[in-house]
């Protein structure tokens, strides 16, 4: 393989200081109380993928790249993310896992622009190095979506929680995605982190640093591209189980370029 063109950039890991992270959704952005936990910048190589955009797996690397189209005209009304959006990506999870079934059951809207934030009622992209399911997260997440019978029933057997990325209204190049091949991390790495609602507590991953976490990202992501990758694996056989990943500021951003907006689902 010839070498891949990359950036030099700085993610933001987790330090280990023996007290579990969280992050309470339900405060501001810029409270001091929002986000617990020791963060620090670490400089990465991160490589641009889209030379090698068709040897990426789901089962080995965690992620994969493709094109996708959409039917979506506005993906911030709530009635099209629903009626038209969610299957579609359901169609689309089917052909790139081969599962037998597929359930959507989240869609979250990201935007760096504070006043389109505020507008629509949107999330911020998320500049952590992380993983959104852990064991225990992705489990309940099974029983909070199906009856009880039915959902004991297929936790019993092989399922997984796969994530579909992808830009908007134009192309991403502020806070572009990067993920983590699969392969290059270790369960040394792994933390589980609270995720804090006013009504509930969820559970994620952060990670700590490891110099060979292999990074990739695919530039100039387009409207009609997405990325599909793991964010949960029940079987333990050696198969890509988590991906870390995390928006980053690319170094080669033009200056004009527009705020990121993006979706996952």
């Amino acid at each position: 393989m010839s070498e891949l063109n990359s950036v030099r950039a700085s993610l933001n890991y987790l330090v280990d200081t023996g007290v579990k992270p969280a992050t309470h959704l339900y405060l501001p952005l810029g409270d001091p109380k929002r986000i617990i936990g020791d963060y620090r910048p670490y400089d990465v190589t991160i490589r641009d993928a889209r030379s090698i955009a068709d040897s990426f797996t789901l089962e080995r690397e965690g992620f994969e790249f493709c094109r996708h189209e959409t039917k979506v005209t506005d993906f911030f009304d709530e009635d099209q993310r629903r009626d038209i959006y969610d299957p579609e990506i359901e169609r689309l999870v089917l052909q790139v896992s081969g599962a037998r079934r597929v359930v959507v059951f989240d869609q979250t809207v990201r935007v760096q622009s504070d006043r389109t934030r505020a507008e629509k009622g949107v999330r911020e992209p998320v500049a952590l190095v992380h993983n959104d399911y852990t064991d225990k997260s992705a489990a309940q997440r099974v029983r909070d979506m199906l009856p009880a019978d039915e959902a004991e029933d297929l936790l019993s057997r092989r399922f997984a929680i796969i994530q579909v990325w992808r830009p908007l209204r134009w192309k991403v190049q502020k806070l572009p995605l990067a993920i983590c091949d699969a392969q290059s991390m270790t369960p040394a790495e792994i933390f589980e982190s609270d995720l804090i609602y006013r009504d509930r507590v969820g559970e994620t991953m952060r990670m700590t640093h490891n110099p060979d976490h292999l990074w990739y990202y695919f530039p100039d992501m387009a409207p009609d591209e997405a990325m599909v990758f793991k964010t949960y694996e029940s079987e333990q056989d050696g198969r890509a189980r988590f991906t870390a990943h995390t928006a980053f500021d690319d170094p080669t951003s033009p200056p004009d370029a527009p705020p990121r907006e993006s979706i996952e689902s």
